[in-house]
């Protein structure tokens, strides 16, 4: 049985994003680049022709994933609660260093711990995720990853 997939109304936002900019830039800048490579000659030892190929194959793939997520995908509404849920931003507090994190629970297919880490995305699914979701503010958990930890929730937004 295949597990729902989940947006947020922010990761739909990306998503329509990221498709507009492979319709509308990425493709027609392949085609534009087979049109050059074909316009070289032989194409049975043309490099830039493969690569254009190679680079055409990644854009439809991804704008197929795109279509198939946005058609199957569920959004979830952003609650305002004190319940942690996908949607809310957590501030917590790392017992064993000190250090003040916050987070912002997502669905895995918009998880993306490492791309700002002020601004951390988690997923639902992770360990830190897993953790969190249900619990509120003030509440002690042991985050369950390789070498467990203990976090205090200090904020849910």
């Amino acid at each position: 049985m295949e597990k729902d997939l989940v947006l947020t109304k922010e990761g739909v936002e990306q998503l329509n994003k990221e498709y507009r900019n492979l319709i509308d830039v990425q493709r027609p800048d392949v085609i534009e680049a087979l049109k050059n490579a074909r316009a070289m000659g032989d194409l049975s030892e043309n490099a830039d022709y493969d690569a254009a190929r190679n680079r055409q194959a990644e854009v439809e793939a991804r704008i197929k994933e795109i279509e198939s997520i946005l058609a199957n995908a569920k959004i979830v509404e952003e609650k305002k609660g004190r319940t942690i849920n996908i949607s809310n931003t957590v501030k917590f507090k790392d017992l064993s260093s000190g250090e003040i994190i916050e987070v912002k629970i997502v669905s895995s297919i918009e998880s993306d711990p490492l791309n700002n880490p002020k601004h951390m995305k988690v997923s639902n699914e992770c360990s830190l995720g897993v953790a969190l979701i249900g619990k509120k503010a003030g509440d002690k958990v042991t985050v369950r990853a390789v070498e467990p930890y203990d976090i205090e929730i200090l904020e849910v937004k």
